[in-house]
């Protein structure tokens, strides 16, 4: 089999476990918030996927499963810039689609998704055209998402080392436009998120991965090597750390400005083992072994965490429990006749996707895992009750 076929036949096998996901997961209170909030450009790319295949899951993940899709093939053209063996280019492209943090904004509606594949074809473009269609695409993106003004904060810098100043004025007028229509959330005090978030990355890139990354980029500039995609990475990064000093970041904003120095962890990687002989390779081989091998157990992690169920001792500690419950909830509530409830502002949301309305008909109310009161409506997922509430039905006369 050819690189070529081998490229497709992991793409292929990428949609199909993507697609599979789907059935696995109801809409979150975030997700529900970004199709009934105020508007956005990711709300009308979502909302046309459901006004063509209908309210269902399938028409709400659809969207970010071709964007990560698209991410993926823009991901696997860059990487020729920067690693020179076919076969290794393959190896990356499985470890960028097995990423937990990729794999997440494959499937999850929310901005990672969008900004990822906007920094792809930005760095594609500009890479391999004209700079001028470069200042059309980020004045788009100045439009569409305020998640990438960490992109024009990274351009701003890296155009001082270039001295392109007519670079460096664009992106101060996209920088200062995006802050004016969007804002920045800044308020707070220190309260300790900086190792949070350094967990956080570890848990979306694996941690293995994740120190020589962060290793990769120190050792950059300690040798004054400094590239476009070093540039939008470290700024974005040391961004987000710097301001978790003082509040809870929300790092998809940040995490796929870092996914852009897989490249050049990978660049190192390769060159750091083809200047060795073939006695000494022995640890880089078994380096990547050891990489892989976790990045697959943490993948599994996400792609199988209803298994999880079974060992979390508290359901609302499970990693992906925001994202279970409301469509078997949705489910078993219409096979009891029920179509609308009364309950609490962030499950009415989620329920109102499947069909249950809000009314004063029905109190949805839901028990603690604590709690002794006995419950009518349960959701279990691998033999684990992961849901309890009872539903009472109101007298309105």
């Amino acid at each position: 089999m050819n690189m070529r076929n081998i490229f497709f036949f992991i793409i292929g096998l990428d949609a199909l476990l993507l697609t599979l996901q789907i059935s696995e997961l109801s809409i979150s209170y975030n997700e529900a918030e970004i199709l009934n909030g105020d508007f956005s450009f990711l709300q009308l790319f979502i909302n046309s996927s459901i006004l063509f295949f209908g309210q269902n899951d399938f028409a709400l993940r659809l969207p970010m499963i071709l964007l990560h899709l698209l991410s993926a093939m823009l991901f696997y053209k860059i990487s020729q810039n920067y690693v020179k063996i076919q076969r290794n280019r393959i190896w990356l492209l499985i470890v960028f689609i097995l990423l937990p943090g990729v794999i997440s904004s494959a499937v999850i509606v929310n901005s990672a998704g969008l900004i990822l594949f906007g920094l792809l074809l930005f760095v594609y473009i500009y890479e391999n055209y004209s700079i001028k269609y470069s200042y059309i695409l980020l004045l788009f993106y100045m439009l569409i998402e305020s998640g990438f003004v960490a992109l024009f904060m990274s351009l701003i810098i890296f155009s001082l080392y270039k001295k392109n100043i007519k670079f460096l004025l664009f992106n101060l007028a996209m920088f200062l436009s995006s802050l004016f229509i969007y804002g920045i959330d800044t308020h707070g005090s220190p309260k300790g998120y900086f190792l949070d978030s350094i967990g956080i990355y570890a848990a979306i890139f694996s941690p293995i991965i994740f120190v020589y990354l962060f290793y990769v980029l120190y050792r950059r500039y300690l040798t004054k090597d400094f590239d476009l995609l070093w540039f939008i990475s470290t700024v974005a990064l040391l961004f987000s750390l710097l301001l978790s000093f003082r509040q809870r970041v929300a790092l998809e904003y940040f995490a796929p400005y870092v996914i852009l120095s897989l490249f050049l962890v990978a660049q190192t990687f390769e060159h750091s083992y083809r200047v060795r002989l073939s006695m000494f390779r022995k640890k880089y081989k078994w380096a990547f072994i050891v990489s892989l091998a976790l990045l697959l157990l943490n993948s599994s992690a996400v792609f199988f965490n209803k298994y999880l169920y079974s060992v979390v001792g508290e359901p609302k500690k499970h990693f992906s429990y925001k994202i279970h419950v409301a469509k078997e909830l949705a489910q078993e509530l219409k096979s009891r006749g029920i179509e609308c409830v009364k309950t609490d502002a962030k499950m009415s949301g989620r329920l109102e996707f499947y069909g249950v309305t809000k009314c004063n008909n029905y109190l949805l109310e839901e028990i603690s895992a604590n709690s002794t009161k006995p419950s009518n409506v349960t959701i279990s997922y691998k033999n684990r009750i992961v849901y309890s509430a009872n539903v009472t039905n109101i007298n309105t006369n």
